[in-house]
């Protein structure tokens, strides 16, 4: 598990890069004060830490005093942002906007009303072209404020005009945030809790879409409105396991941004989490050429200049490429050969360990996890189980209980029985507790208490009357989350064939895309 500091200034200094760096240095030095190379020896100290140790630090730093330390650490945080906020970034859409704003009111505490105005018209038009409601909205409300104090003369009908303007750009924000609300409340539902786990669940999300999605939502032709609208349907659609909906509107998510390339520079996070949707639908639904051809399209992206602009391009790039890579060796039953990226994305998470959230990373041990135990490695496989287990986390409670299964699966697979009869208990008590014991969990758990007692005979014919119980639920939208995220039916055929996992997933793949056995 990887260490992670809460302390925020050493956060900050970590993800400086070189250049950033040397800039802070030539930003303190011009106006330097004795306070202030004080706030470079205690930079100099934090950055040669490999974690946040305050007491290591005030041994090693004898110049700062424990009760100076609160202030200078408060001190040099503002005077990194500051040196952050003069580094010219093209690439920033935002921050552009942001600094026309400032000259705009610099310009207006000058007394020079025209040219603040001017000002703002730029702001204006860059904003519309941009899809940056609300600096449009700003700048119209600080436009109206100068025109409302002075008699500027700049246009006629300027109040008219004002108004409409105003108006309009509010309503389309207010339609933004209701949209973007609702998505962002549909996220939270599956973060905390997966996907819809019975029928009250499926209620509960409906009613809840139903009466929060805005009934003119379809009406409006905004980039931000659309999109907020498609997101919001793919969250839908996920958590109820309705995969043709989450495949549908996650195309037009993406689409959405080839429509418009200029979107893939002012929000690439949000193309980013698209394509990262879309290759999860193709993935769920195994349309294996469409999962190639957008994973390419992916790679090709993670390589180009916008994809490592900055940090959190970087950083979101990474967990949703290398989850696409770990995906793309499930689909193919190619887990062996899949092990060798493993210590790439170690080394990642490793570097970005103060970047990335707990969720993502506990989704990487899993899929990795499944990696090891597909491969036939229970042991390594349950070594990564442990990692999710153990860390004590309110995040996925749905990734929570399937580890513990899977962890007691893998166990069943080393033939640990002293440790089963424990285990099967445990974790069927805390599936319960979670409310997350489907029919199909109830039938595993069901074979693996009654397994203890059967000879090897007996078990492969347990193992056949459960496969075919547990085929019937395969397509029930209630049943189907337990085999998103554990393939049971293909462990069970293995049992059944005594064949490793990888095999019989090999052939399933080499069946639906017509490839020749070797």
């Amino acid at each position: 598990m990887p260490k992670r500091s809460t302390d925020e200034l050493f956060q900050l200094i970590k993800s400086l890069e070189k250049a950033e760096k040397r800039n802070f240095k030539l930003f303190v030095q011009r106006n330097a004060t004795s306070s202030d190379m004080k706030t470079v020896q205690l930079f100099d100290a934090l950055d040669k830490l490999e974690d946040y140790d305050e007491e290591s630090l005030l041994k090693r730093n004898t110049d700062i005093k424990k009760q100076q330390l609160s202030n200078l650490k408060s001190h040099l945080y503002r005077q990194i942002l500051a040196s952050l906020r003069i580094l010219k970034d093209d690439n920033n859409i935002q921050l552009q906007l942001h600094e026309l704003m400032d000259y705009s009111r610099i310009l207006y505490d000058k007394g020079l009303y025209l040219q603040s105005l001017k000002t703002l018209d730029r702001v204006k038009e860059y904003a519309k072209e941009q899809h940056q409601l609300t600096y449009r909205l700003q700048a119209l409300i600080f436009e109206k404020k100068i025109e409302a104090l002075y008699i500027t003369r700049s246009m006629e009908n300027r109040a008219e005009t004002l108004a409409k303007d105003v108006e309009e750009a509010g309503d389309k924000l207010t339609m933004m945030n209701r949209l973007s609300n609702l998505s962002l409340q549909l996220y939270s539902w599956y973060i905390n809790l997966g996907h819809a786990r019975d029928g009250k669940d499926r209620m509960a999300i409906k009613a809840f879409f139903e009466s929060n999605l805005p009934a003119a939502a379809g009406l409006y032709s905004g980039f931000y409105e659309k999109h907020y609208l498609y997101e919001s349907y793919c969250w839908y659609g996920f958590i109820l396991q309705d995969l043709l909906m989450y495949y549908r509107y996650c195309q037009k998510w993406v689409d959405a941004f080839e429509q418009e390339p200029l979107m893939k520079k002012v929000d690439t996070p949000l193309y980013i989490k698209g394509l990262h949707n879309l290759l999860n639908a193709h993935f769920v639904l195994q349309n294996y050429d469409k999962f190639n051809m957008v994973l390419d399209k992916f790679e090709h992206f993670y390589h180009s200049k916008q994809a490592n602009s900055n940090d959190n391009n970087r950083v979101q790039s990474f967990i949703y490429l290398y989850t696409g890579k770990l995906n793309k060796h499930f689909l193919e039953g190619s887990f062996t050969s899949g092990l060798k990226i493993i210590p790439e994305i170690e080394e990642k998470i490793g570097e970005f360990r103060l970047k990335m959230d707990r969720h993502r990373i506990l989704v990487f041990y899993y899929k990795i996890a499944c990696l090891y135990f597909g491969s036939g490695d229970n042991e390594k496989a349950i070594e990564y189980l442990n990692r999710i287990i153990n860390w004590k986390v309110d995040l996925r409670t749905d990734l929570q209980c399937y580890s513990r299964l899977l962890h007691l699966i893998a166990h069943y697979e080393l033939g640990n029985y002293d440790l089963l009869e424990y285990l099967v208990k445990s974790v069927y008590r805390f599936m319960a507790k979670m409310q997350n014991l489907s029919v199909v969990e109830e039938e595993i758990f069901r074979f693996l208490r009654k397994s203890f007692h059967l000879d090897k005979k007996q078990v492969k014919a347990a193992f056949i009357a459960l496969k075919a119980k547990l085929e019937k639920y395969k397509d029930n939208p209630l049943e189907s989350r337990s085999f998103m995220y554990l393939d049971i039916i293909s462990w069970l055929e293995s049992k059944i064939k005594n064949v490793p996992v990888q095999e019989i997933m090999r052939e399933k793949y080499k069946t639906a895309t017509g490839t020749k056995k070797r």
